[in-house]
């Protein structure tokens, strides 16, 4: 699914087209000296400055010169070197680009660049002087003309939790884009809000927003790494008043979720950790905090395909923007290898564009970085098949951005080439949604056949990008210990009363919720029968499941039983289900019947008769064949049938089961499928079923 990317649609490169002023006049001299640049153009974007030039034979590398200056182009302050050209900053170098951020945007500059041979300085390009682009809004126009403390102090300050509150809210009074919704609170009772983007509105419901195949962005997780969701301010803003064709295309298509503070405690008091001293990115999967589990209840309910992570890194000698995929081996490929294409496709090219270093993260000596734990959102986030990225801001301006030893110069490169990445992020779901639904498909289908072995701790190897690659150094191998791999996995997982409802003391003050509300805040299809509670493998996030609740978890939550299948191979006559019954790979020559009170699972099973469940506690069916109808009516705890055939009908009916779903999702149904009276009302996941008869009532649009 990786593939090479050179082109894309147009108007998002630099955001030129909505957000930037014209390109300056260029230099259109050749060079008048041996080694002096020429052909120096600069195109100006979102708080920074596209340099592009002819490259220099034998060239190690360059040095970007910026000076203050006045209308009538006379100098206001000294010339400074702000930044460093080297090979490894992008994949194309034959056409040199840096993008030069850190100024007052809005003022007046005049560039030049120089190339160096060794340490031997080369002549400077001839001059090019422009005005940079002002920040983004009509100071004259209601909504437009909004500001973040941010920007009226020059990054001075950032923005406060309460002026943040403020800018969301006149964000949302005065757009008829933009909702915003409280997910949930921080343990000292600070809202976290999301805004809801869409276009002409956002769809009214959780379930209509998924509907759109929804991105996320989470902006700050870690309260003392404010620089992204600065940007994710700003960016709201564009999106809520905007009339560029591109900003109403994009929302037109899909709805923008944006959560600016997760960690509002931290932001707050400027600590990497929330107010219990809990790094938040280490509990998306344990989900111990209230901030943790507000986002992961909104996953469950919004169902995002893609999503990015911000974070600042506090390597000097890394790119601008590195960058890394879910890595945990449970993750499925189709997943893994969309976020690859996202990150080295389409960032990597459009970094090389606009003048960014996009690199791996942990490039240039990161270190132990971006490993396996699935407590890290962009792990959790691919082991609920989303394809998604985790982005870090170099904090400090380091050897290719020398000027940022002045704070609010450092401040502003980082928060807008931020703002770069979630436009690029936002078009990349736009012209590549297709292939982003088919992964997650793809991924749900495969999870739901629970084959293959669980990892408990290892990552995916990310290889050094083919040379002339964006950082020298991939992230270390994290390859899984032997005693960390189960090749055997289970049916289910069995989990007693007390393990499922018991009191927890892992959350805030000693107090924690239960095994049972967070499966719930999860998303996860629980069975309930007389000797216990079962939480079945054959489901969309059977990856992140056993990371949970097995025994050999490294970050767990308890240690349920392993339920393996009680029917494997040819069975002739009928079946009658009482308890709780797994086939996996097996054969049913004869009728299914599921008892009061029974429940059913099934894996590459094929069934040559009807299947009937009346009363049942489950019905759990997954990449197996039934000849014959399916009838599911009054189960009280979990359906699901994914990727199923059924030679004929389907129907379902007065099904209640409390907060779950019922997932009706990729099936080829040779009948007429039809829903009734069930609560809640079935979903298909966004996967729309193959059906050779009428759909009705509630299925009609599954």
């Amino acid at each position: 699914m990786r593939r090479s990317r050179t082109t894309l649609i147009g108007v998002s490169t630099l955001l030129a087209v909505t957000l930037t002023t014209a390109p300056s006049p260029a230099n259109a001299q050749s060079a008048a000296e041996p080694h002096q640049v020429a052909n120096l153009t600069i195109r100006q974007a979102d708080g920074y400055a596209t340099l592009a030039w002819q490259p220099v034979d034998d060239a190690t590398d360059y040095q970007i010169e910026r000076t203050p200056v006045d209308a009538t182009n006379t100098p206001t302050g000294a010339p400074t070197i702000v930044g460093v050209w080297r090979p490894n900053r992008q994949i194309n170098q034959q056409a040199p680009t840096f993008a030069d951020a850190g100024f007052n945007p809005g003022d007046t500059f005049q560039w030049r660049v120089r190339a160096r041979t060794g340490t031997t300085e080369q002549p400077y390009s001839d001059p090019v002087t422009a005005i940079t682009t002002a920040p983004w809004g009509n100071p004259d126009t209601p909504g437009q003309q909004l500001r973040t403390q941010w920007e009226t102090t020059h990054a001075a300050q950032y923005t406060s939790d309460t002026d943040e509150y403020a800018y969301t809210a006149a964000i949302d009074a005065l757009s008829d884009r933009v909702r915003v919704v409280e997910l949930g609170r921080t343990v000292q009772n600070r809202p976290i809000n999301m805004l809801v983007i869409g276009h002409p509105s956002p769809p009214a419901t959780p379930a209509a927003v998924a509907a759109t195949a929804p991105v996320a962005i989470n902006c700050n997780v870690h309260g003392n790494e404010p620089g992204d969701r600065e940007a994710c301010l700003i960016m709201a803003r564009q999106l809520a008043f905007s009339t560029d064709p591109r900003i109403t295309d994009l929302l037109s298509h899909t709805t923008v979720l944006i959560v600016p503070t997760i960690n509002g405690d931290g932001r707050a008091n400027n600590t990497r950790g929330n107010s219990t001293g809990q790094d938040l990115n280490r509990d998306y999967s344990l989900i111990r905090q209230p901030e943790t589990a507000a986002y992961i209840r909104m996953v469950r309910d919004y169902r995002p395909v893609a999503g990015y992570d911000g974070h600042e890194f506090g390597n000097s000698r890394a790119g601008d923007l590195p960058m890394l995929p879910p890595r945990h081996q449970n993750v499925a490929q189709p997943i893994f290898d969309q976020s690859q294409d996202m990150i080295e496709g389409h960032m990597y090219a459009k970094g090389a564009e606009a003048g960014w270093w996009a690199c791996p993260y942990g490039c240039e000596g990161g270190g132990n970085v971006g490993l396996s734990e699935e407590t890290i959102l962009r792990n959790t986030l691919g082991l609920k098949n989303v394809t998604n990225s985790l982005l870090e801001l170099r904090s400090s301006g380091g050897q290719t951005r020398p000027d940022e030893g002045n704070t609010a110069n450092n401040r502003r490169r980082k928060t807008y080439s931020a703002l770069w990445t979630f436009h690029q992020f936002l078009d990349y779901h736009r012209t590549d949604l297709g292939d982003i639904l088919n992964a997650r498909t793809e991924a749900i289908e495969f999870q739901a056949a629970n084959t293959g072995r669980l990892v408990f701790r290892g990552s995916r190897p990310i290889p050094a990008h083919p040379a002339p690659h964006p950082g020298d150094s991939p992230p270390p191998i994290d390859a899984p210990p032997a005693d960390l791999i189960l090749d055997n996995a289970p049916c289910a997982y069995k989990l007693t009363e007390a393990q499922y409802n018991g009191p927890r003391t892992d959350g805030p003050g000693g107090v924690g919720s239960t095994v049972a509300q967070r499966i719930a805040a999860h998303g996860w299809k629980v069975i309930t029968t007389a000797d216990g509670y079962y939480v079945p493998l054959n489901q969309p996030e059977r990856g992140l499941i056993p990371l949970l609740l097995d025994g050999k978890g490294v970050e767990k939550l308890t240690d349920g039983e392993r339920v393996y299948p009680t029917l494997t191979g040819r069975r002739n006559g009928p079946l009658v289900v009482t308890g709780f019954t797994c086939a996996d790979d097996a054969t049913i020559n004869g009728p299914v019947t599921v008892r009061t009170g029974a429940a059913l699972v099934t894996t590459g099973t094929t069934i040559n008769g009807p299947v009937s469940a009346t009363g049942a506690a489950g019905v759990v069916l997954a990449d197996s064949t039934i000849n014959g109808p399916v009838r599911v009516a009054n189960t009280t705890d979990a359906v699901s049938i994914i990727d199923v055939t059924v030679a004929g009908p389907v129907d379902l009916s007065t099904n209640t089961t409390g907060t779950d779903t019922p997932l009706l999702a990729g099936n080829t149904i040779g009948g007429p499928l039809s829903c009734t009276a069930n609560n809640p009302t079935p979903t298909n996941l966004g996967i729309a079923n193959t059906v050779h008869g009428p759909r009705t009532n509630q299925c009609a649009a599954l």
